[in-house]
């Protein structure tokens, strides 16, 4: 069965950071690419961050560029979104994401298991 269970969100003011973390369990860690999204209260699920497995590339959405990195730990399953320069815009519920393809996507419908996904609260 596999699961993907994030920590690390909560309550920080702007310009701060936080780490986000999604430990990935009952897969072969190495053959899937990982995504973080986002979905901000009455808005749709957006892209935030991905990592493919196959070469390490990363893509990130406009908003997020230059301020998120993303990166995994293939000894620990784990996935990681650091998240630096935070605006209140951020705040939002993250979830994490697997895609069973060795390749990333931005396309929501193209993940396969995704997280119970953590809170994020920027505030101003």
């Amino acid at each position: 069965q596999v699961q993907l269970v994030e920590s690390g969100g909560g309550l920080v003011q702007a310009e701060g950071s936080l780490r986000l973390s999604c430990a990935a369990s009952g897969l072969t860690f190495n053959e899937y690419a990982m995504g973080w999204f986002r979905q901000a209260p009455g808005k749709e699920r957006e892209f935030v961050a991905a990592i493919s497995r196959s070469d390490s590339n990363t893509h990130y959405a406009s908003s997020v560029k230059g301020r998120f990195t993303i990166s995994g730990d293939n000894a620990k399953n784990t996935v990681f979104l650091q998240m630096n320069s935070l605006k209140p815009d951020d705040t939002a519920v993250y979830y994490c994401a697997a895609r069973s393809s060795a390749y990333l996507s931005v396309y929501s419908n193209e993940y396969d298991y995704w997280g119970q996904g953590t809170q994020v609260t920027v505030s101003s």
